[in-house]
């Protein structure tokens, strides 16, 4: 099954992130084992061109700082093939979505909506370091701590303020990585995750 393009309005990609058809009623172990093999399952039945090998993470949001590590409550690659520097791209995302409570992709959108038209991916990345003043070992052109790239997605749970967890998905095109996320939240949600 195809995958849906992902809005690129901040404002409507935020609305749906916290939307009752994306907030869980409780979110345990057992719901991040549902939506991570949901996740592996959705990825294995895209496309060929779609497809590619893909690193899947979902973390408790509990310990984000004082050095202690965080909870991971799942962790899979979709097949053979994806290499350590998903790893990377997964911690990234999920800083990202761990500091601002929103994806990954609705950064990357809030960062573009801020440029003019036609800018390129450096342009992207280089305005969100300067505008979050975030470190940069390589002169402000990419955050050494955070990625705004899609595949990290905020976990709600309903009357549970701030985030509960992050999922991550890294190895498909960053567009993808948001919107199987998205889509296989809502999938779990409705059948009663």
């Amino acid at each position: 099954m195809a995958l849906s393009a992902p809005s690129t309005d901040p404002q409507t990609l935020i609305a749906q992130e916290v939307s009752h058809e994306q907030t869980f009623a409780t979110f345990t172990t057992s719901t991040a084992w549902s939506l991570g093999t949901a996740l592996r399952e959705r990825i294995l039945s895209l496309p060929q061109g779609t497809r590619k090998p893909a690193l899947i993470s979902i973390a408790l949001a509990t310990a984000t700082s004082g050095g202690v590590p965080l909870h991971v409550v799942f962790q899979s690659a979709t097949e053979s093939g994806t290499i350590p520097d998903n790893e990377n791209w997964v911690r990234r995302k999920r800083n990202t979505v761990l500091r601002w409570g929103v994806s990954s992709w609705a950064m990357r959108q809030k960062t573009v909506s801020g440029l003019a038209a036609g800018a390129t991916a450096d342009e992207i990345e280089s305005a969100f370091v300067r505008k979050y003043a975030v470190a940069s070992a390589n002169g402000g052109a990419v955050a050494d701590e955070y990625a705004i790239h899609g595949g990290g997605y905020p976990i709600r749970v309903r009357g549970v303020e701030g985030l509960v967890a992050v999922v991550v998905v890294s190895g498909l095109k960053q567009e993808d990585d948001h919107q199987v996320v998205a889509e296989t939240i809502r999938e779990v949600i409705a059948k009663g995750n």
